[in-house]
């Protein structure tokens, strides 16, 4: 889970941010598992999900209002 910036973000698709938002969801599921385990080398993964997550969906809701535009 490498940072990605919001200039490369804006160059996706709606629908490629979209599976992005799914994928991160899903790995953060399983952070919250492991960690809930005891098997989690490094929490912060779960921070840094939830923030790519954030830039995501603002990314998104810019591209959706420059649609209605």
């Amino acid at each position: 889970m490498g940072r990605v910036k919001a200039a490369t973000m804006r160059d996706q698709s709606v629908d490629e941010i979209r599976h992005r938002i799914t994928e991160l969801r899903e790995e953060i599921f399983n952070l919250r598992f492991r960690n809930s385990m005891k098997q989690l080398d490094n929490p912060l993964k779960i921070r840094a999900g939830r923030r790519e997550i954030a830039r995501l969906k603002t990314v998104l809701g810019e591209k959706e209002r420059e649609k209605k535009v």
